[in-house]
């Protein structure tokens, strides 16, 4: 079950740039048993926190803390885009003489490298496949406005010795990945194929909760290319995210502008 702050962020997510009010907030925790009380004592929490900031009375958008991550979560549609041939080499980042006692900064360097896919080989060095964006001083900027400190080297790095290119081998569980994005494709073309069926208030918790768990697998997806997955299944299951989305962006669309025409009426 979503919990009142991932269901704020997630619903603020899909609406972009356009505010959300406490009201559509209240209506959104309905669907899931969330009460009127816990949202707005999280709604509070939020935007005491900046990760959500008034836009308006009675309405939110989010907030300086969240700006950074939000963006990075919300590019998932250009996912493919930043992919390129992969010619063997990897995108290295040491970490060993970083510091570990600030917990936060801690927690925020593991989330940014988690998010693009990196792996920790030997202590404090971490690596993942050399075949995403054009430059790797892209993905330095990427990586520093997730959270990794500023003095970390990243760096290119090829010609490991065969026992450690057998490690590399084993770092991502490629099989289990092809295998995730063939089952959540398979879930979601399904439940679009009998969505029409539903009632709206189902309809619409179900597919936030289904494109949550799928969007979620694309923002954390290392986009490893062949021969760790398959490249073909991975493309399949994006496309089917993309439909997914734009079916439950209008189903929440329809939901939100039923309720306000029944308290109108």
């Amino acid at each position: 079950m979503i919990n009142p702050k991932n269901l704020i962020l997630d619903l603020m997510l899909a609406v972009g740039d356009k505010p959300m009010s406490a009201r559509d907030a209240i209506l959104a925790g309905s669907l899931f048993g969330i009460s009127e009380n816990s949202l707005r004592v999280t709604l509070a929490r939020l935007s005491a926190a900046s990760l959500i900031e008034v836009a308006g009375r009675g309405s939110y958008r989010l907030g300086p803390a969240a700006t950074d991550l939000a963006g990075e979560v919300a590019s998932w549609r250009q996912a493919e885009a930043r992919l390129r041939p992969w010619t063997g080499g990897y995108i290295a980042v040491h970490c060993g003489a970083l510091g570990r006692s600030d917990r936060v900064a801690l927690r925020q360097r593991e989330r940014a490298l988690q998010m693009l896919g990196f792996q920790e080989l030997e202590r404090g060095l971490h690596i993942r496949p050399d075949n995403i964006e054009a430059h790797i001083d892209v993905v330095c900027q990427r990586l520093y406005k997730l959270g990794l400190d500023r003095d970390a080297p990243v760096f290119l790095a090829s010609g490991f010795d065969s026992a450690r290119e057998a490690r590399i081998a084993s770092l991502w569980d490629g099989q289990a990945l092809t295998q995730t994005y063939r089952q959540l494709r398979l879930q979601m073309e399904t439940w679009l194929a009998n969505a029409h069926r539903l009632a709206l208030d189902t309809a619409a918790r179900e597919s936030l909760l289904l494109g949550g768990k799928a969007i979620h697998q694309l923002v954390f997806d290392p986009l490893l290319p062949e021969p760790f997955v398959d490249a073909a299944e991975r493309h399949a299951f994006i496309q089917c995210v993309q439909r997914f989305d734009d079916a439950g962006r209008a189903i929440w669309n329809h939901f939100f502008t039923s309720i306000a025409l029944e308290m109108t009426s």
